[in-house]
């Protein structure tokens, strides 16, 4: 099998009727069907969650954030529901892209890029501004028609409309976004009444008018030139997923519906396919599904749709074109009867497990961290200082975190020397062998620390800190130095 960045497979002898071409704007005819009712249902869906998720309430105690999704920039951590993930756990994030990354191979290798087709932010949007497009300005025909009309006031009103409104979904698209990195009812306040932030109104501005750009103008170029998944799709692509194909070896020779009822009137063969070109002006990416697998389709099954209406209406089987694997199409070709598709086989197996190894040991490395951080290090101008009774002090700069955040008091011992004493010159306290370090609201806390001992003292110390209500405490190791 050849790879072209445009179609991965072309029967020979075939004369494949034309798709869109270089520089012809894609305008694609609207469908209806079980597919695009499914698509419907995936935009509601996806849309339903991005608008309310910001507004969902998780009570994490006083002083807290009560947002459920929050990715708190101020604070430096990210909170979805009870987990608190902070910059240092950036490993967490990379484990979970990785995670991503396999469910989208997985996804891939079962149903071809099925996730482009009905969940990608770039389809679901597109959808939206097409559905605008068309009940303003017409369907394919009729907006085809006017690119070559002069421009009218009636029309120009029309136009004009459609992008007010694209931007308004754009505009609520942008601050929907923006929710998600402050308290989402405070936020949205602050926006609508003009106290917001230059922050907040230049994010929103941004992601306005990058939604408005790729679904109004970029649209099936950001699906197939600007997105790198097609290209890295013909690494992954496999013979035995499901994907939308022309069932070739029934529809071709192809002739007009009247020539092929003639045709097996006389007892000679006749393909199924009328060249009718619905599945053509149906689809979004603007390709010939006929012309075999194609490395732009995103099997959202609109052109299954279009196919199946023509079938229809001619009295003839539906699923000329319909989700099928490219093994079934070569065992049509050959004459020999269909096998359904193997959902479970090495690869998705394989793939499966993988990704649920990798959510195991997220799920592990979060159940099992640290909820305490401590870093500890030695000043160094003076290193020492010889005190009158012959004793040494050295001084500390000492961080304490606490994941929980919420202020709370953590203790701070020493371990390493016998009878060496602890002072917080921060908070102006008494030597002791024990000070207790007050949080602030966001759990965290820097403050200068001594440490009083005898010179056979010297070498590794070992500071401790301690979580008096949970009994967790975590270490840090620096050193005592002479003079």
């Amino acid at each position: 099998m050849t790879f072209h960045p445009t179609r991965l497979h072309r029967k020979p002898g075939i004369g494949a009727a034309p798709a869109i071409g270089p520089g012809e704007p894609v305008v694609p005819q609207s469908v209806s069907g079980r597919f695009r009712r499914l698509k419907w249902a995936a935009v509601g869906l996806c849309l339903a969650l991005y608008y309310v998720l910001p507004f969902l309430r998780y009570d994490r105690g006083p002083g807290q954030p009560d947002q459920a999704i929050l990715f708190d920039l101020a604070g430096l951590r990210f909170h979805l529901a009870g987990l608190e993930l902070r910059p240092q756990e950036l490993y967490l994030l990379t484990g979970l892209l990785v995670l991503a990354t396999l469910v989208l191979v997985l996804s891939n290798v079962v149903a071809g890029r099925i996730w482009c087709g009905f969940f990608c932010p770039q389809t679901v949007w597109t959808d939206l501004f097409l559905w605008v497009e068309r009940r303003l300005e017409g369907d394919r025909r009729e907006r085809l028609r006017q690119l070559y009309l002069p421009m009218t006031p009636a029309r120009a009103l029309r136009r004009v409309a459609k992008h007010a409104i694209w931007l308004m979904i754009a505009a609520g698209t942008g601050g929907a976004f923006a929710l998600y990195f402050a308290d989402a009812p405070t936020l949205l306040r602050e926006i609508l009444t003009g106290e917001a932030g230059t922050v907040a109104y230049g994010a929103v501005l941004s992601l306005t008018l990058t939604t408005y750009t790729l679904a109004g103008f970029a649209r099936e170029k950001m699906c197939t030139y600007m997105c790198p998944w097609p290209r890295l799709q013909g690494a992954v692509w496999d013979a035995e997923a499901f994907g939308v194909a022309y069932r070739d070896y029934r529809g071709e020779a192809r002739m007009s519906a009247k020539k092929a009822a003639a045709a097996r009137a006389s007892g000679l063969p006749a393909g199924d396919c009328v060249d009718c070109m619905a599945c053509v002006t149906v689809c979004p990416m603007g390709i010939d599904i006929r012309e075999g697998p194609n490395l732009a389709c995103i099997n959202c099954g609109l052109c299954v749709d279009a196919c199946d209406t023509t079938m229809q209406k001619l009295e003839r089987p539906r699923g000329l074109i319909d989700y099928e694997s490219w093994t079934n199409i070569e065992r049509g070709r050959k004459g020999e009867a269909c096998v359904p598709v193997r959902l479970v086989r090495p690869k998705t197996l394989a793939l499966a497990l993988a990704g649920l190894a990798m959510a195991i040991a997220l799920v592990a490395v979060v159940a099992t961290r640290a909820t305490l951080s401590l870093s500890v290090a030695h000043e160094r101008n003076p290193v020492a200082v010889e005190l009158s009774d012959g004793r040494l002090r050295n001084a500390y700069d000492v961080r304490v975190w606490h994941v929980a955040g919420g202020g709370g008091t953590v203790a701070l011992t020493v371990e390493g020397a016998d009878g060496a004493e602890l002072r917080s010159v921060s908070d102006v306290g008494e030597e002791a062998d024990s000070i207790a370090i007050l949080l602030d609201d966001k759990g965290r806390r820097r403050l200068r620390v001594t440490v009083t001992a005898d010179p056979s003292a010297a070498g590794a110390l070992t500071f401790r800190l301690t979580d008096p209500a949970s009994g967790e405490s975590v270490t840090a190791t620096d050193f005592f130095h002479l003079p």
